[in-house]
């Protein structure tokens, strides 16, 4: 796991070393262990190093074919790297190192872009053809590493945080206006821009070759694509087994690793069960959660401290527990770090996110998370019951997207933004770029498991691409690597055949509730939200207690809707009902006062409305001021 970056001068002109050093310095915490650079007249390479496969510096980077054709600079790890070694080596090719970093560049090699069809792992890499004058780059399936490009007419610019770009003297730091009005309708970025102005992101399972002798132009191919539909032919009790097999599988691929690996644990049914396998495999595994003081909380997020029950799990694994208990307060204090290092804002609350690696970093390198068993497995039921039945494909978008304005509505916008805002992004429709995602795959819509299928590939083409971008930043700000065994490739695809009918109950009596809804203390509540990846919750069953794997559906978040109207409200309102705050240069301040003192009142739960906020403004502090 490392960090990199790159300068491609379509013009010609020679690389400054010194200029690459820089951008290659500012994401030194995602390599702490070796730097490298590599310059051939107007293309260059930087790379930091965190060792983890071949920690000797035969796997330094950038790294070269023998020939001096290929140089690659690489971010990632490739689980199936030694069987793909076994075959290029069938092939003729010869190895120095024990890293995935040189099986990647020898891929390519053999394969050209077709390699990356081959990987089942995490990655984000370039590749320099020496003899061809070209330049590829490539980014995972599922987005889970990060990489950024900028592209003018002179060059082009890429790196694994966007911070690197920013050093570049072709670069001017701007607001972006499209990416603000998409992440004030989502709290995410649905395309492929981000808040800096002309930074994009490749998207996940997309290539680009740039070519020198053609001008620099950009050509963008995606070589994967997610395709949930039913496969009737399985029975429920293969389901189980084949899950069973490809879990296990997915975890022990993901332990190989020369350094230390521990395991979150939330106290849930994903991690505890990642953490369960793990535990097999070493005798003493480290295990880290981050728990909440809950004096100030109340209604549901009484429920939000999970330690007791990740406690019990660590008993039962007998692993090495450590925790991190946060407070009200302690969001204060991390903001501005927290938002240099995440940059790129995306989805909800994530400073605990940021604790709890600082936590696991103090002790491991790599770290297994659960992300991913919810979008795949269903484990939003809300979310999807709202789109079971429908009049036509036309009413099942007007209902889904109604429900992802997370934050401003469209009729709202008018007096969100300020005029001059307001007619700068009039034009970019944010219900067009929701209809772009969700039609992006032509599924066929007839049934309301045709239905449901249509919004997982939505929810995992967007809430957990976010979930992995905040994921990457705030592990690699400590130096932590982080593993999601359920975005393992094998694991993947068996899991998109799945019928709808194992994941969730009944979708003809449809439950529909709102997960920001305050005061809601109804028993019923809390029995009807234990729906969702129900076969997933039956394999999983086999590794933790039942009371674990019939839990209702939890987030990772903190009380903050009680803290954003208790603990935190002087904070908030000294930061954004300040006249001169930043945020204003793009918001009325009558507005946004409105929604938080709504919120300090008790009428409506705006908590993710109020963190977006406390983000730009700091983004604002820090990028623009």
């Amino acid at each position: 796991m490392c960090g990199i970056t790159g300068i491609f001068n379509l013009d010609g002109e020679s690389i400054s070393i010194s200029l690459l050093k820089k951008m290659t310095e500012v994401i030194i915490h995602r390599g702490p262990d070796a730097e490298g650079y590599w310059v051939n007249s107007y293309v260059g390479f930087g790379h930091r190093r965190l060792s983890i496969i071949d920690v000797s510096s035969l796997g330094n980077q950038p790294m070269q074919t023998e020939d001096g054709r290929f140089i690659i600079t690489y971010n990632g790890e490739i689980y199936n790297f030694g069987n793909l070694r076994v075959e290029l080596k069938s092939k003729g090719y010869n190895f120095t190192s024990k890293s995935d970093t040189e099986v990647v560049l020898k891929s390519y090699s053999e394969w050209g872009e077709e390699c990356v069809k081959k990987f089942n792992g995490m990655f984000a890499f370039a590749i320099w053809d020496k003899k061809e004058k070209t330049l590829f780059i490539a980014r995972d399936r599922y987005g889970i590493k990060p990489l950024y490009y900028f592209h003018s007419d002179d060059v082009f610019l890429f790196a694994s945080e966007i911070k690197s770009i920013l050093k570049h003297p072709k670069y001017n730091v701007k607001v972006s206006l499209e990416a603000l009005n998409e992440y004030f309708s989502f709290q995410n970025i649905f395309t492929d821009l981000t808040l800096f102005k002309d930074i994009k992101i490749l998207p996940p399972s997309t290539t680009i070759t740039i070519d020198f002798n053609k001008k620099g132009k950009l050509d963008l191919k995606k070589y994967w694509d997610y395709d949930f539909r039913d496969d009737n032919s399985i029975s429920e009790e293969e389901c189980i087994t084949e899950v069973k097999r490809l879990f296990e599988q997915a975890v022990e691929r993901q332990l190989q690793s020369d350094v230390e690996i521990g395991s979150y644990l939330s106290g849930g049914l994903d991690s505890g069960s990642i953490t369960c396998i793990a535990a097999k495999n070493f005798s003493n595994l480290k295990t880290f959660t981050c728990g909440f003081d809950l004096s100030s909380a109340s209604g549901l997020e009484l429920a939000f401290d999970e330690r007791e029950r990740a406690e019990y799990l660590s008993y039962l694994y007998k692993t090495e527990h450590y925790e991190v208990v946060l407070k009200a307060g302690d969001m204060e204090r991390v903001m501005s770090e927290l938002i240099w290092h995440l940059e790129d804002l995306r989805v909800g609350q994530s400073y605990p996110n940021y604790y709890v690696s600082r936590l696991a970093s103090k002790f491991v390198k790599v770290t297994l998370s659960g992300i991913g068993g919810d979008e795949l497995f269903a484990g939003y039921p809300w979310r999807y019951y709202r789109a079971v039945k429908n009049i036509d494909t036309n009413n099942y978008i007007d209902k889904y997207y109604n429900y992802w304005q997370r934050l401003i509505s469209d009729n709202e916008k008018n007096e969100f933004f300020t005029p001059e805002i307001n007619a700068k992004v009039k034009n970019h429709n944010t219900k067009d770029i929701f209809r772009n995602v969700i039609d992006g795959k032509k599924l066929k819509i007839e049934t309301p498991e045709d239905y449901v299928n249509r919004s997982l590939y939505f929810e995992i083409k967007t809430f957990l691409h976010g979930l992995l971008l905040v994921e990457d930043k705030l592990s690699m700000a400590h130096s932590l690597e982080t593993r999601v065994p359920f975005l393992d490739n094998d694991l993947v695809d068996f899991a998109m055949r799945i019928p709808v009918k194992y994941k969730l109950r009944n979708l003809t009596s449809a439950i529909r509730i709102n997960e920001n809804e305050p005061g809601l203390k109804d028993k019923k509540y809390y029995e009807k939200t234990n729906d969702g990846k129900n076969i997933l919750r039956k394999v999983l069953s086999q590794y933790v207690p039942e009371v674990y794997s019939n839990n209702s559906k939890q987030g990772f978040s903190a009380p903050d809707a009680s803290w954003f109207k208790g603990e935190s409200i002087e904070y908030i309102t000294k930061l954004l009902f300040d006249k001169k705050a930043m945020i204003y240069d793009y918001i009325q301040p009558k507005t946004a006062q409105k929604l938080m003192n709504e919120h300090f009142e008790g009428r409506i739960n705006h908590r993710l409305f109020i963190w977006s906020l406390l983000c730009f403004e700091w983004w604002n502090k820090i990028f623009i001021s």
